[in-house]
């Protein structure tokens, strides 16, 4: 699970949203302040949410200029904070509308609601509107023969931000922080050509923890060591899945219906990095 809602049971209303990210941000909080991790294990939700210091710096929400919703480009966009409130789309309402929610407010999890007793019935993403799309939408091929570069869909050249296999998971996660990113092509930082990928909800560090102290000081660790501790034995949205600029979207979709992935790395003849394609700059195109 990548996300769940917060109820309040003094308030007996859902008053937000915690994520995977949110728990390895804070202990990026802990590592960046020097604060007493032992402490951490005392603290309950209400009061890491309620602490100032972790609000305004790890925990602020950065959406990437190219997604924010403003006239203003080359701006960054910090609103979309589910830590303050809660925003939902009722179990009735259209596709488009949730759509438009997710982009419009910079959010990666959308709630829905049942109006009538205030359910939440599912938390849905863009890959999980990517699959709807794909599944209705692949046969019309006719609709989608032009590549994804001459479409415009996704990031390419200098905007592209990419991480060597020789820095620190703490450095890399700040990256992703300061970036609005949920992950990031690794490259070997002699030959440019892509090794993985790393996504900011990967909890490979924390597996090989014993308490908060080892989770915090594994943010020391280099992303080459980390990994080559990932599982191989298991297919997840955030494995390394590549294309090419020649790619059409309708062999896009044709990959996405067998992987399901949440973003592919493209890359040139010689695997270098060119470009990313995630799953919400697909449905982005569609809005």
């Amino acid at each position: 699970m990548q996300a769940a809602p917060l109820w309040d049971p003094k308030k007996c209303e859902f008053v937000g949203i915690l994520t995977v990210t949110d728990f390895i941000d804070v202990l990026r909080y802990y590592r960046e302040t020097g604060a007493d991790v032992a402490t951490l294990a005392t603290r309950s939700i209400a009061d890491i949410l309620a602490d100032e210091g972790i609000l305004r710096t790890v925990l602020k929400k950065v959406i990437p200029a190219r997604h924010a919703s403003t006239k203003e480009s080359g701006k960054m966009n910090y609103n979309a904070d589910q830590h303050s409130y809660f925003l939902a789309v009722d179990a009735d309402a259209t596709l488009d509308r949730a759509c438009h929610l997710l982009h419009d407010q910079g959010l990666d999890f959308l709630p829905v609601m049942l109006p009538s007793d205030m359910r939440v019935l599912a938390t849905i993403s863009y890959t999980c509107v990517l699959e709807h799309l794909v599944g209705n939408f692949r046969e019309q091929r006719r609709l989608f023969e032009d590549t994804i570069f001459d479409l415009g869909i996704g990031t390419y050249g200098d905007d592209v931000v990419v991480a060597h296999s020789q820095q620190t998971l703490h450095e890399v996660l700040r990256t992703l922080h300061i970036n609005g990113l949920s992950a990031v092509p690794v490259v070997d930082e002699q030959t440019k050509k892509i090794r993985g990928v790393y996504s900011r909800s990967d909890i490979t560090f924390l597996t090989k923890a014993s308490d908060a102290e080892d989770a915090v000081s594994n943010l020391n660790l280099t992303l080459d060591v980390l990994m080559a501790q990932q599982r191989t034995d298991v297919t997840t949205p955030d494995a390394l899945h590549t294309c090419s600029t020649r790619h059409s979207l309708q062999s896009i979709f044709e990959y996405f219906a067998q992987w399901k992935f949440n973003r592919l790395i493209v890359v040139d003849e010689e695997e270098r990095v060119v470009g990313v394609v995630s799953a919400r700059d697909l449905v982005a195109y569609f809005l």
